[in-house]
């Protein structure tokens, strides 16, 4: 399995690129069973990155645009009457995918971006008193833009915690653009991407990341770093407890993605900003470092 993750880690890297830790990220979140939320400009990358993970997994793939007309049933499907059968037929929507893109999500109405935050918890959709359950693995990237305000609808903060992790892509490095910008056009080089995975060994790591031995100093150690966010003055929202098992989780899931049976301090420390950064609320002072950078600077690791 090593083998396979080293393989698929080398094909996506060449597609999204100068962007390794956010891809390694971007696996951790699936690989523990968590949802994505990158926040970023447009032409970053995001979908780009998605389509690439969907393709180098060997993943069903939709993506949904997120409009304000957007209606729940655009999104999870919709029950027709089939008048041969004379009864209803149920027709799936976008959602029933391994992968779904939710493009801008903070465009679409609460209604709808509710129904979509709904399934994601609950992993099935129910329409109409029926149940229907959703692929596994099951993975959402939702995306929106940080800078466009106008016609859209914030994520409250208990809706984004429903999100494993927030990444953001940023720039590329000069050397890196230079290469996208001699190279060919990103849609032809994920065509020309090979599967590594399949669905079925997916849900076999995420059932092996659970097995990653954490020991009691490291869970003292992340303890430490909850009760910071939770007495700090100019931190607006102390972690839960439900974000402690998230950091727990994903710092598994990084120690299993690097090859290795036990947790580090340093893999809480790699997780740490995807996990905490949008569940703390709030904005650094300009020019200072991000809070749950400063978190980590202030908590000793012993």
């Amino acid at each position: 399995m090593n083998k396979a993750l080293n393989a698929l880690l080398k094909q996506l890297n060449t597609i999204v690129l100068g962007k390794s830790e956010q891809i390694s990220l971007a696996l951790t979140c699936l690989f523990c069973r968590g949802h994505l939320l990158i926040e970023d400009l447009p032409g970053m990358g995001k979908t780009t990155l998605s389509h690439a993970l969907a393709q180098v997994l060997g993943l069903s793939y939709n993506r949904v645009q997120f409009t304000n007309d957007l209606l729940p049933s655009d999104i999870l499907g919709v029950n027709i009457y089939d008048r041969e059968r004379q009864a209803f037929t149920f027709h799936p929507g976008p959602i029933f995918a391994n992968l779904v893109l939710a493009d801008e999500i903070n465009r679409a109405s609460p209604k709808s971006q509710s129904a979509l935050l709904e399934a994601m918890e609950e992993r099935q959709v129910t329409i109409e008193g029926t149940t229907h359950a959703l692929e596994e693995p099951f993975f959402v990237i939702a995306t929106q833009n940080p800078q466009d305000q106008a016609g859209t609808h914030a994520l409250p903060e208990s809706q984004l915690d429903r999100f494993f992790m927030r990444i953001h892509l940023g720039y590329p490095p000069e050397d890196a653009e230079r290469a996208l910008l001699m190279g060919k056009s990103r849609r032809e080089a994920i065509s020309r991407l090979k599967p590594v995975l399949k669905p079925e060994h997916i849900v076999t790591l995420q059932h092996q990341i659970t097995r990653v031995t954490v020991t009691q100093p490291l869970v003292d150690y992340v303890l430490r770093l909850l009760h910071y966010t939770r007495t700090d003055d100019d931190i607006p929202n102390g972690l839960s407890p439900r974000a402690g098992q998230a950091l727990v989780h994903a710092a598994k899931g990084w120690a299993f993605l690097h090859d290795r049976t036990h947790v580090l301090p340093e893999d809480v420390q790699a997780v740490f900003p995807a996990v905490a950064e949008h569940r703390l609320g709030g904005h650094a002072p300009l020019g200072s470092a991000p809070l749950s950078q400063r978190v980590l600077n202030a908590v000793n690791v012993l």
